[in-house]
């Protein structure tokens, strides 16, 4: 068995074996396969797609190219992950929620990539936080407080890490075969038993269309189940950006307002839906109308935000920054974006903010690159609503005065009214 004939084999629409598969995983994550003949057979996949099996397959494998975590003395483990998007603050607000009605929540995320946030970025933006604790405490802390969020700290789905690297190098990110292993080995290396998906779809997610994104979660839900997971998704717009903040504090500050009951009406049906298939995977109610009342119950009596704090204070950050926001780091340039157009905004363009805030220095292009967590924009109009000549639609936050200005004007191109 040679990787050439797994690349002609693959290239010529032909289905690959298990044997196959893994002999590529493993190869490749102990560095007997070069990145150039790693990448032929990416893009052969990106081109030919692969069958139920082979992704099944491909997602095990990738699952045992490091090591996996038991975490069945926590109970039952019920995992949520975003497809990516913009503005995409629900974990922040989810996981202590969740928490809060006594399902206990052991979450590993990432850090963002491109115009996508990442839930570890935002969270460092707590001063004193700490997202690289040792999987050991990590339980513990699950054990004590009933939630934990860290960085993905153990050598999980190494493979993932070095298939995602190349898939991004050579543009082929948007297939499904390679989107469905990526996210399932790193859930299932992490211990996840049951896992809720929220499928992004839009200008601001991977998956353009509705139906791109039903086709996505059909085949999670049945690699899912192949790979004994409970699997559901849940399919979200991301048109526009979710809430109005986008960048790491700011989306930070958002997540606070909304679990202290200040709610914006896109955020929550979005962490309602979601949280409402999570308590009934963990089998806690069938009824999703009344989770989602369960879960209204404990923003408004504090519990929910009582368990963020909590949280925070575990993981060594500073909470009179979660009691007073006003401590947050601000940008040096605050500026105001006014367009001299009236009427009702017909769009947003989710995916060109997110760039826009990449420039600012919210989210990297690679993965080396430093995050400024105080810059960011946040979008007082946003699609649907009415504008007037010069109302401010939005305010972006810069620490460079020329990126900045040159954030301004491109912004109020994208308000399309």
């Amino acid at each position: 068995m040679n990787i050439q004939e797994i690349i002609a084999k693959k290239r010529d629409k032909k289905e690959l074996s298990t044997k196959e598969i893994d002999f590529f995983i493993q190869s490749y994550t102990r560095g007997e396969i070069e990145d150039y003949q790693a990448s032929a057979l990416i893009m052969c996949i990106y081109i030919n797609g692969m069958t139920e099996r082979e992704i099944t397959d491909l997602t095990i494998s990738m699952v045992n190219s490091g090591e996996v975590l038991d975490m069945s003395d926590l109970g039952t483990v019920i995992d949520k992950h975003s497809t990516g998007g913009v503005g995409d603050k629900v974990t922040l607000i989810l996981a202590p929620l969740i928490s809060s009605l006594g399902l206990p929540v052991a979450k590993m995320s990432g850090r963002g990539l491109g115009y996508t946030g990442g839930t570890i970025d935002k969270l460092n933006s707590i001063p004193g936080y700490k997202t690289d604790i040792e999987i050991e405490q990590f339980k513990e802390n699950v054990k004590k407080i009933g939630i934990s969020i860290i960085g993905q700290t153990m050598n999980l789905a190494p493979a993932d890490k070095k298939i995602y690297a190349l898939r991004d190098s050579i543009n082929a990110v948007g297939s499904i075969p390679l989107i469905v292993s990526s996210i399932m080995s790193k859930k299932i290396a992490a211990g996840a038993d049951k896992i809720v998906l929220d499928v992004t779809y839009g200008s601001g997610a991977f998956m353009k269309t509705m139906e791109q994104a039903e086709e996505l979660s059909k085949v999670l839900v049945k690699v899912g189940k192949l790979a004994g997971k409970d699997t559901e998704c849940v399919i979200t717009p991301m048109e526009q950006p979710l809430g109005k903040a986008v960048g790491n504090s700011l989306e930070v500050i958002e997540a606070i307002e909304f679990l202290k009951g200040n709610m914006l009406e896109d955020v929550k049906d979005v962490v309602l839906e979601l949280g409402s298939h999570m308590i009934k995977l963990a089998k806690k109610g069938d009824d999703l109308e009344k989770n989602k009342e369960r879960m209204l119950e404990n923003i408004f009596n504090g519990k929910a935000f009582d368990k963020f704090k909590q949280l925070v204070e575990n993981q060594g950050g500073d909470v009179s920054y979660i009691e007073n926001t006003d401590k947050f780091e601000k940008a040096k340039y605050i500026m105001e974006v006014k367009i001299n157009k009236s009427g009702e905004i017909k769009s947003l363009d989710a995916e060109k903010i997110g760039n826009l805030c990449v420039l600012l220095g919210a989210g990297r292009i690679k993965k080396e690159d430093k995050i400024d967590s105080s810059v960011g924009i946040v979008l007082e109009k946003k699609t649907g609503e009415y504008i007037k000549e010069d109302d401010i639609v939005a305010y972006v936050h810069s620490n460079d005065k020329e990126i900045g200005e040159e954030v301004v004007e491109k912004l109020k191109e994208l308000y399309c009214v």
